[in-house]
């Protein structure tokens, strides 16, 4: 899979997470992929929600450790 672009939030709790990834999307080409680490346990649950919202598919979601790793392409 190539990323086009990684964002690290973690640290960070809901929603700045979505917040950020929105605003990388917006600035993504369509196809373009997006990858964000984030540490809060509810950016699973949200990011699928943003998903379906917002038209953007999510690709994959995985937990590394303390890390929740979510894959986005840009519609």
């Amino acid at each position: 899979m190539n990323i086009d672009q990684e964002l690290d939030t973690r640290g960070l709790n809901c929603p700045l997470p979505i917040l950020k990834a929105k605003k990388a999307l917006s600035s993504m080409e369509s196809g373009q992929l997006l990858r964000v680490t984030a540490t809060d346990s509810g950016s699973v649950r949200d990011f699928q929600a943003f998903a379906r919202q917002t038209g953007n598919e999510l690709l994959e979601q995985q937990t590394v450790g303390a890390d929740f790793i979510h894959v986005m392409r840009r519609r």
